[in-house]
């Protein structure tokens, strides 16, 4: 890794667990609102014990830095455990804040938008903040389930202990804000400006590449296809259009070919190649 890749990286998990912890202290944690996984655990230790929460984020994902460092690799491990390192300090840090509202539907909404675009920064960096994903791949390699229904389950006996320790309206302000954070995660990880794929099937190819590149300037491929009943030879066209874009896209193969196949996918990452817009002329 370069050490402008390296450094990025750092900045961002820096960034990204300094939020976690302002959502969690600022906001959930003084409004008896938790969070899924080895902090919301965390979380109930610390009402409980009244010990700093930091204490428990950083003991109870140590463990599953040394299970990381083997069974998922070095740099992994050392990125989620700088993560967890900062994430600790700042809630230690924070810790005698006064928190920014006693509503506990606001602490929900607000805390969890900024706790999931922090672990979203994060995993998108390649590190994490919770050993309970950890325990889950390895769990997956023993158990037929996967990955998500794992971290689901756990995350749902640990949201309900909630309600327990906290009562059952904190339990399900805690499962609002684990919502939002969850959807704010996927938000953060795969980008505000989400990218589809597009196949085109048409015997008016070429013109619509043209067109393509030309109205929307974006670049074409073209692939070569058979027709599985037919036995024709066709011409597959790819492309990669943003969200906002591909209504355009539609009407200009529609002017085209109103006949032609089309078939849309998402995709969470683009890198290299010329995706890159091209100017409209």
């Amino acid at each position: 890794m370069s050490g402008s890749n390296l450094l990025k990286r750092v900045v961002m998990i820096l960034v990204g667990a300094t939020l976690v912890a302002v959502g969690l202290e600022i906001f959930l944690a003084p409004n008896q609102v938790i969070d899924g996984g080895i902090t919301g655990i965390s979380m109930i230790f610390s009402y409980l014990s009244g010990a700093k929460l930091g204490i428990f984020l950083f003991l109870l994902n140590l463990p599953f830095f040394f299970l990381g460092y083997k069974q998922i690799g070095k740099t992994f491990a050392l990125s989620t455990l700088f993560g967890v390192a900062v994430l600790s300090v700042g809630t230690a840090l924070l810790h005698p804040v006064e928190p920014l509202t006693d509503d506990p539907l606001l602490a929900a909404v607000f805390g969890g938008v900024i706790l999931g675009i922090g672990v979203g920064l994060v995993i998108r960096y390649g590190g994490s903040l919770d050993g309970t994903e950890i325990l889950a791949i390895l769990f997956n390699k023993k158990l037929p389930f996967s990955v998500g229904e794992t971290v689901m389950v756990m995350n749902l006996f640990i949201l309900g202990s909630a309600g327990f320790v906290f009562g059952w309206d904190h339990a399900m302000y805690s499962l609002m804000a684990y919502f939002i954070a969850f959807k704010m995660m996927d938000l953060t990880i795969d980008g505000f400006e989400s990218t589809k794929s597009v196949w085109i099937i048409s015997d008016q190819h070429r013109e619509i590449g043209n067109a393509l590149l030309r109205r929307l300037g974006r670049g074409v491929t073209y692939l070569h296809g058979e027709g599985g009943y037919s036995g024709d030879e066709k011409k597959v066209i790819f492309c990669i259009v943003t969200r906002l874009e591909e209504a355009k896209l539609k009407s200009i193969v529609d002017e085209i070919d109103p006949e032609a196949f089309l078939a849309f996918g998402d995709i969470h990452d683009v890198k290299g190649g010329h995706f890159k817009k091209q100017d409209i002329h």
